[in-house]
């Protein structure tokens, strides 16, 4: 099992920035990869930054110069560096891990950008 803490969301103007962590614990010694998915209303989840154990990342073309992924191992942390926010941005930011055979889903942290 593992289990996964969000932190960081928050209420930001548009050209702001906010930043998230993923605490993990428990069996975290083989987990392939890990990452940020948001969900905004009326629409569905979608990938935004994952990272994998040897430390690759990719991004949604929406964020792509904008947010940086980022892990500490050390802290078994995971972090979502989100600048220049937009009101496109707001959403239920989700940290995700992947394990060989099986998702972790964190609760979810709210995220609001007003214009």
């Amino acid at each position: 099992q593992v289990q996964l803490v969000e932190s960081g969301g928050g209420l930001v103007q548009a050209g702001g920035s906010l930043r998230l962590s993923c605490a993990a614990s428990g069996s975290i010694f083989n987990l392939n990869s890990m990452g940020w998915y948001r969900q905004a209303p009326g629409k569905q989840r979608e990938p935004v930054a994952t990272i994998t154990s040897g430390g690759v990342t990719n991004y949604a073309d929406s964020v792509k110069g904008r947010f940086t992924i980022s892990k500490d191992n050390a802290k078994n942390t995971v972090y979502l560096q989100m600048n220049s926010l937009k009101p496109d941005d707001t959403a239920v930011y989700y940290c995700r891990a992947m394990a060989p055979n099986r998702l972790y889903w964190g609760q979810g942290t709210q995220v609001t950008v007003s214009s």
